[in-house]
């Protein structure tokens, strides 16, 4: 498994990704915006834009997008998003870290996995500790951050999806 950053060599995969999420009707947390792009080509510059501050759209935060892909068939089969730092949003609900794994690869470790490999690129960002939230009754994702060190704050109910999100945080000290 190896974690890159959008690249127009996936474009395809991309569109592939986006569509598997649409027709399931699952949430693409941590795709950075995918679903409002049909061109993964404008999604792909929309993450570019995010990881430099100077270039952040307004509202927005410095963030930086990666993929999960399996060597073996180089598969596409998770995103990742870091956020360098909070709004207002992220800072109650959204957290420094959002994923998903396309539902044909999940219950395989992906999430556990990929969470783990992006861990050390927070902290090569300055982050000494990172906020993971999900909703109540994920206990995937739950048990994803769990094993990644997380440890319950609280949980708080977010409004606009009208969800109850739990609060996590993993410490990156060494």
């Amino acid at each position: 498994m190896k974690l890159i950053e959008p690249t127009t060599e996936y474009e395809g995969q991309i569109r592939e990704y986006r569509k598997e999420f649409l027709v399931s009707g699952d949430s693409m947390d941590g795709t950075g915006a995918l679903r409002r792009f049909e061109d993964p080509r404008e999604w792909i510059a929309y993450s570019d834009s995010l990881k430099d501050p100077r270039t952040v759209p307004r509202g927005k935060v410095p963030s930086t997008q990666y993929m999960l892909v399996r060597e073996e068939d180089g598969k596409i089969v998770g995103m990742i998003q870091i956020r360098h730092c909070f709004n207002p949003y992220l800072e109650k609900y959204g957290g420094h870290i959002g994923y998903s794994v396309a539902p044909d690869e999940r219950r395989k470790g992906y999430a556990a996995q990929m969470l783990k490999m992006v861990l050390p690129k927070c902290r090569e960002l300055g982050l000494d500790r990172v906020l993971i939230t999900c909703i109540r009754g994920n206990e995937g994702s739950k048990r994803t951050i769990l094993k990644n060190g997380g440890v319950y704050e609280s949980t708080v109910h977010e409004p606009e999806e009208d969800v109850d999100l739990e609060r996590y945080w993993i410490d990156l000290a060494d």
